[in-house]
């Protein structure tokens, strides 16, 4: 079998900067929208993540998501949480999405039943990020978990996520470079309000060879950026930004949302301050290319 190639790891060992964002598949089987959106970003951006039961909601798989980006001619993102699968299935995962030239996974350890829609389920999480990012360098050492030898070897591309903005950073940075020397070779953070925080990550951060994508979440509007603060670890929206969005009057929110994000984007690349970023627009991702152009990326082909 030809040996699968990752064109986004080609990307991240070059200095371009990078520009991912990600897709949620759709809660059953009609595709149409999730179709539109690759069609509409896949020529945009450096690289589509597509989520795995996104806040522990059952929807269509992030594999199959990633083998649609494949075949209408994008770049796709795996993403593995390990609350769903334990080590066997999640092997089995990585040798199909390789046997298919899906060779990008970020790793995750994900969000907990009790905040999804099926709150019953028993979490698995057999492994947690770390251990899944060692069990990739096994495989690609020629043995599966359990030292047993594959016939056949994949090799990926792999990432992870990190929270220069958590409340209490030095836990963070501690898996962060376990993560690195597990194999991590790029992260996406969470979202990111603060440059100031980003920078300071970053001085921690350069010491290593790896790649930072800076997470941006579009927000919507003042409700939105209060309900994050109160509901989402690791999320601080800072009370100007708030502000802003607040005063940008009725209906407009989500046009100031894009304007805050673009303005995060140009100044992270301008400054120089990572290496990319990570867009996510939680449900309207048909506006990642209006933040683009507010951006001023010209180098993103349009």
């Amino acid at each position: 079998m030809t040996l699968a190639r990752s064109l986004f790891e080609e990307k991240l060992n070059s200095d371009k900067f990078l520009v991912t964002t990600e897709i949620g598949p759709p809660k059953g089987t009609d595709l149409e929208e999730l179709v539109h959106q690759i069609d509409l970003l896949k020529d945009r951006v450096d690289a589509l993540n597509v989520t795995d039961h996104q806040s522990s909601v059952m929807r269509f798989p992030s594999l199959g998501g990633c083998l649609l980006v494949k075949e209408r001619g994008g770049e796709p993102i795996m993403q593995i949480t390990c609350r769903d699968r334990n080590r066997m299935a999640i092997q089995a995962d990585l040798l199909f999405a390789y046997s298919r030239g899906i060779v990008n996974v970020l790793t995750l350890t994900g969000d907990s039943v009790d905040v999804g829609d099926h709150k019953e389920t028993a979490p698995v999480f057999d492994l947690d990020s770390v251990q899944l990012l060692r069990m990739i360098r096994t495989m690609e050492s020629g043995t599966d978990i359990a030292g047993n030898s594959l016939k056949g070897i994949p090799r990926f591309c792999t990432g992870s996520s990190v929270h220069p903005e958590a409340d209490f950073i030095e836990p963070q940075l501690i898996k962060f470079e376990k993560k690195v020397a597990a194999g991590a070779q790029f992260f996406q953070t969470q979202g990111i309000y603060d440059l100031g925080s980003l920078r300071r990550f970053m001085q921690y951060a350069s010491r290593f060879n790896v790649k930072i994508l800076a997470g941006i979440i579009v927000l919507s509007s003042a409700r939105m950026a209060r309900f994050m603060n109160e509901n989402v670890p690791g999320i601080f929206v800072p009370d100007e930004i708030i502000d802003e969005l607040a005063a940008a009057g009725k209906g407009k929110g989500l046009q100031k949302g894009i304007e805050i994000a673009a303005r995060f984007v140009r100044a992270i690349k301008e400054e120089n301050i990572c290496h990319g970023v990570h867009i996510m627009a939680v449900g309207n991702e048909g506006i990642v290319p209006d933040i683009l152009e507010a951006a001023q990326l010209v180098d993103v082909p349009h």
